[in-house]
This record gives structure tokens, sequence and C-alpha cells, in this order.
């Protein structure tokens, strides 16, 4: 027996020289397992793309789960012989990038974006995104990801470039990117729009003001009170929008009034329309068409024009003299105390709202009008549907070959709702870091390629200055990382559609939904055929992790502390599909102890059967072992079908009940008579124990491939008998559970 036996198991001592061990084979390569003669060519290939971590700092608890789970499915995949390709890669996070790096300059030099220029600064944020991108990399590595580091991608890389140039190009032609001027999300403290996935919404105390406009020029009070939370806004209505069927208002449907508010001449049509509820506040909404998407909405079916009244830096653009040019929340006390003054406010009403913040810089978003990049998902498309409808028709029962099947079910509905309120796309945004937009400008002639357009003496082309939203680039991720545009690439036509992705049940709409927009329509075909979606960590009770209530729990100090597979089985058992997971450093502990029992287990078997000779696969075994041997069997045909079926959380905890509870309590209990029974008894338990520790090995490997791969490593070669083993556990066969008893 092998002296480290002799000593408690310690993770620290070889968990980089195993991680290093399997890098160096080649076998994350799907190509080198197929060359090596490690694919079963009958079986179909496994595939899947990690989901990108922003290029924004380190990875964090939901990462490191995400990490996990996918290393368990590909982990076993490969052992059953599939070619198993798992592709990494870094997002580049263009707005949280730039953010990141802009705080970063401003604290340290005292300098802001512009005073670098566009290439210096550039040269920065690529500098921080590479620094990141380093980290995150040998973070994965640590926790055990079993990724084809050769063909590792990044968003913004010189391939990727290609493919977005190519996705927009053929957009662009086919009339769905379109330039338009559109209320859009506009982020005065980034200086950008971004789109509605990225807004955050904080509850917030707000007051509900009651007003009449105003008078006109014979002193008549405007007929009607309206309701708003924005005062400031009201310099920019159009009209007044009251339910078809709301009696109180039906003299004024069609009317126009002609009035001042605070000084300011608006007209207000008073028009008919069924999405104002007439039982909330007066019944009557002020539309606002230029600050609002859902008043735009309305001003589009009625034919009313849009007064911009607020600048790209949330000021008012009109106004008294005292109010314009202030911001929006410095003016709303001082409107309400001028039409208070004027006898036009009726009441002032505290509540609560939710306010539309962006995700990144926390800036409070100003709905505006913008000339910006969309892309039209009501348009009929080439393929006869528009974006939309090719959308919803991949969780259709008659979708076919074309299904997407969502584990848990439930996300479907949440899926198919949120596309059919979808709206146009807007993908322009005013950063430096990201994909710069590919169309040029000279004069009145717009260029929309691939590649830049060529000097033919008649004046100088200008690029666009945008940027594209980074969910373009990432939409494209599943085929892009397999070679496409070209289409001939072998991986993209072995490897797509992709079996599995694997991501967190909140991004959803932010890039799963966008991965299938962009996948129907270029490829005609799904992204992957199954989306497994897990839940948020949250901490031992059940709180979400936040720096606030200081109970975020460091990946790594974990690793180091107690071993990567003891927060792999930590982040697995307990944590079903779609729900959220509870982690602590006790729960941590007690898996860090499951590893030294399967030390100890190892220790005990190799110490019983050290005499024993031949191959215990061919040995006969007596009636009791035989018994054994069947439950053994069909523990392994448990595991098997609840991996299979993403029920990690239940392989998990059977795999450790019957280790501990019942291989280690009963039947090592029981073998220690058995084993010091001479002959043929004793023979056949020791022929079962060494069955039994190889398969509870290659069983558990997936959930703890370290401690299970060391303890390949030490075995005697009488344990890799059964055909199909390898000097790598980590490629070795999954145990047969077909065979005969």
């Amino acid at each position: 027996m092998n002296e480290k036996f002799l000593k408690p198991y310690n993770p620290q001592d070889t968990e980089k020289c195993i991680y290093d061990m399997w890098e160096q084979s080649g076998v994350f390569n799907p190509d080198v397992c197929e060359k090596e003669g490690l694919v079963d060519a009958a079986k179909e290939p496994f595939s899947m793309v990690l989901p990108p971590p922003n290029v924004t700092g380190v990875l964090h608890m939901g990462s490191s789960l995400m990490i996990t789970i996918e290393d368990i499915i590909a982990r076993k995949a490969r052992m059953e012989g599939r070619k198993t390709l798992w592709i990494p890669g870094t997002d580049h996070a263009a707005i949280a990038t730039q953010s990141v790096v802009e705080k970063k300059l401003e604290k340290e030099e005292g300098k802001r974006k512009h005073d670098l220029g566009r290439e210096e600064f550039l040269k920065r944020v690529e500098q921080f995104a590479s620094d990141s991108h380093d980290t995150i990399v040998t973070q994965a590595k640590s926790l055990g990801g079993s990724l084809d580091w050769s063909r590792e991608a990044f968003t913004l890389d010189e391939k990727r470039n290609l493919a977005v140039r190519t996705a927009f190009k053929t957009m662009h032609d086919d009339g769905l990117i379109y330039r338009g001027f559109r209320v859009v999300n506009w982020d005065p403290k980034g200086q950008t729009t971004i789109s509605d996935d990225e807004i955050v919404y904080e509850e917030r105390d707000t007051i509900l003001y009651t007003f009449y406009y105003g008078k006109d020029k014979d002193g008549n009070k405007f007929p009607i009170p309206i309701s708003t939370t924005r005062l400031e806004t009201k310099f920019g209505d159009h009209a007044v929008a009251v339910h078809p069927d709301d009696e109180r208002y039906q003299e004024y449907v069609g009317q126009t009034f002609d009035v001042e508010f605070l000084g300011e001449p608006i007209s207000i049509k008073v028009i008919a329309d069924h999405s104002v509820e007439k039982d909330f506040g007066t019944g009557a909404l002020g539309v606002t068409p230029a600050h609002s998407m859902i008043d735009a909405e309305i001003a589009q079916r009625h034919g009313l024009k849009m007064t911009q009244i607020i600048d790209e830096y949330g000021k008012l653009m009109v106004g008294p003299e005292g109010i314009k040019g202030k911001k929006s929340a410095e003016v709303r006390p001082l409107i309400a105390e001028k039409l208070k003054e004027a006898g036009l406010l009726i009441s002032e009403e505290k509540t609560k709202q939710n306010i539309s913040t962006a995700e990144r810089t926390g800036g409070i978003i100003e709905p505006l009008p913008k000339l910006q990049w969309f892309i039209n998902v009501n348009k009929e498309t080439k393929h006869g549907k528009t974006l939309k409808e090719m959308m919803l028709n991949v969780i259709s029962p008659n979708a076919g070959d074309k299904k997407i099947t969502f584990v848990p079910e439930r996300f479907e509905n949440i899926y198919s709702k949120w596309i059919e309120n979808l709206r146009d796309w807007c993908i322009s945004r005013q950063i430096w870091y990201g994909h710069q937009i590919p169309v040029w400008y000279r004069g009145n002639e717009i260029y929309c390629n691939i590649d830049a357009p060529k000097d033919d003496g008649k004046g100088e082309w200008v690029q666009d200055s945008d940027t594209l939203d980074t969910w373009f680039s990432s939409g494209l991720w599943t085929f892009s990382t397999l070679g496409w545009p070209d289409v001939s690439a072998q991986d993209l036509k072995e490897f797509h559609p992709t079996t599995l992705l694997e991501t967190g049940s909140d991004i959803i709409f932010f890039w799963v939904a966008r991965m299938i927009l962009m996948t129907t329509y270029l490829l005609d075909t799904i992204p992957f055929k199954t989306v497994y979606l897990h839940g948020l960590v949250r901490d031992g009770q059940g709180r979400k992790i936040s720096k606030s209530l200081g109970n975020n729990i460091n990946p790594i100090d974990m690793i180091t502390k107690y071993g990567t597979d003891s927060i792999r089985m930590s982040f697995v058992i307990g944590t079903q599909p779609g729900a959220d997971s509870k982690i602590s450093e006790e729960k941590i502990k007690a898996y860090k102890n499951f590893a030294n029992k399967l030390w100890n287990i190892t220790r005990f078997v190799i110490t019983n059967t050290e005499d024993f000779e031949g191959n215990a696969h061919e040995q006969t075994l007596e009636d009791v072992d035989q018994s054994l041997l069947k439950e053994h069997l069909d523990f392994i045909q448990e595991i098997d079908t609840e991996i299979n079926q993403y029920h990690l959380h239940l392989a998990g905890e059977k795999a450790y009940h019957y280790v501990w509870h019942t291989f280690a309590d009963l039947i090592l209990e029981d073998s220690k008579l058995k084993v010091a029974e001479p002959g043929a008894t004793k023979a056949s338990r020791q022929a079962f124990l060494i069955i039994a520790l190889s398969n509870i090995l290659k069983t558990l490997h997936p959930f703890m491939p370290y401690v299970t791969e060391e303890i390949w490593q030490l075995l005697p070669q009488k344990f890799k008998q059964e055909k199909g083993d390898h000097q790598l556990l980590m490629v070795s066969r999954w145990p047969a559970i077909n065979k005969k008893v």
C-alpha cells in the first residue's frame, strides 16, 4: 500500500498536481480523446459552452456553482465515451468593464477617459480585462473545470469580431437592423443607452401629485385632473388619454386645449385609448411622448408629436427661471410649490414607486428620444416568420428537432411571456469599449459591410462611433465559438446545436433569449437542446449574499481551507434545478469529512485485498456478495438516471448516503469478518470490494474529481481491470450497469 494512505488526505498537497496532470494529458480536448481511442463513435457527441464570466473582477459564488454543475455533467459525458467538448471563454462586458476602469482612473489619477483619448483609454481597459481574465481562468481551474482551453474564446477577440460584423451586415441587409429615432433607456450617469434587461428596479418613497395643467387665455382651468410622480415631464405633454368607456370624460374626447403649464404654452389633446385604466387614479393619463416608452407607443397610435424637454444629463431644457437647467429630482418640489401657488395642485400623496436604475452605474434612467440602432423583432424574416415567432416556436410542442427543453419546465412559461412582450432591441451603446458598429458615413452616403470601405478618392469615410450592446456578441456564443461564419468548420458541423446550456435563471432574458434569437435567424436551427437553469447562491440563513450584510464567502478561500471537492459537494447537495441554494462554511467543512472518509475507506479496502490475485471481475462471487453487487449496480443505475435527468442534488445525496452509510458503515464492517475467513468466502468478498471501490471512485469522480483521481493514481493495478479503465480516472469508462451478476 502506498504510504500516502498512512496520512490523512490533504487536498492542498495534491490538487494543483492533479489538475496539471489532466491538462498536460490533453484529454480536455475531445480530438485528443478520439485520437487515443477514448471515444465511442456510436454515441452522440456532447457539447456545451461556458457562460462567459465578465472580465470585471473575480469569480463569485454564483459562477463557482455554475462551473461545478457544468463540470459534473461534462465529466460524466466524457466517462461515458461521448466526444465531449466544453468551451471556455470570457465576456468583455462593455459597460461594466469600462465603468470599473473609469472609476479606477478617476480615483487613482484624478482623470476622466476624455483626458486620455479613446485609443489610450482603450489600452487601459484592455489591460484591465487581460489581468482579470487571467484571474478568472486560474479560479476556474482551481474549481476543477475540465474545459478545453485550446478552444478558449473572448467575446471581443478577432474571431468573434468577424462573427459580429457578419451577423450585423446579414441582419442589416435583410432589413432587421435599422437606425431610428425612438425613446430609449438613457443612463445620464453612464452617458449611454441600456436595454430593458439591464435596468434594476429600486423601491423608493415618492409623492403622487394630482393637479390641473393650468388655464387657457380666457382663464379657464384645464377640465381634467391628472396624477403623476414626475411633474417635471409635464412640460412635454401633448395629450391626456382616457378610457373610451369612461363616461366622466366623454365630452372632452377629441378636443384640444391650449394652456400654460407654469408659463410654458402646451397644447393638450384629449384622446381615448384602451391602455388607460379608468379605475386607477383620476382615470386620466398625461401623455409625454418623448419621455416614456409606453407614452411613445400611445403617441404613435394617435399621431402625436414628440417634444424632448429633458437632456442627456437629466436636466430640464424648458421652464421658468429656477427650474430650467436643473435636474429632475431638484425641480419636482419647486414645480409642486408653483402649482400650489396657482391653485392648480389638488393633492400630494406619499407612495412607493419602483425607480428604474442602471445596473452598472446606479444612475436613474431617463427615457429619452434618441437616434439609435435597433433589431426589429416584429418584421417578417427570410424564414417567413418574425423573430418573436421564431423565438416562441422553439418551445412549441410541434417544434420537432428545433425544440428546446427547459429544466425546470416552469421557465418555459416565463420565457414565452417575456418574448410575447418583447420590444425592438436597441443594440447601440455610447461607450468606447466594445465592437464598433460596422457602418460608415460620408455625407449622405451610408456604407455597411464586414470590412471598412476602400479609399476611392471621393472623400473620407467616418465609422459610426457607437459600439454594440454586449449581448449582441454573446448572443452568437454557441456558434461563433465553433467557427461561424465559416459554415464548413468541423466543430460547427460536429457540435452544433450544443447539447446543453447551463446558466443562472436570472439571465434567461439577457442571454438565453438573445442566443435563441440569433441562432434561429442566422443558422435556422437552435443554439442548444436543453437549458438547465440554476438559482441564486444564498448564505446559510437563506439571505442573498451582499457586501452590506458581510455574508459573502470567497470560494477560493474555502478551497484553500477545505479543498475543492468539499465546496463542489456543498454546492450540489440540496440544490434543485431553478432553486436558490444555501452555502455556509459549516456545510463545506462537512464534505471535507466525506473526502477523508473516502480516503479511509480506500485504505481499508487496499489493506484487506493485498493478497487477492487475478481479475476481480472474473472471480466467482458467493450468493451474499452477488446480492451486494446487485444492490451496488442498482445504486449506480440510480446515480446514472439522476444525472441524466439533471437531478444532480439527488445523485449527490444518494452517492453520499451509499458510500458512507451502506458501504462504510455496513459492508466494510461485515467485511472485517469475511476477509478473515480463508478460501472462497474471502476471495469473493475481496473481489466485491475491489469492484465496488473502483465503481464508487468512478461514480463520485464528476462530483469530487480531485480526491477520486488522487486515489485512482495510488491504487494497485488490480483495481483497474474493467474494460475501459485508463491510467486517468477522468477518462476511465463510466461503470457498466447492465452486466450480469
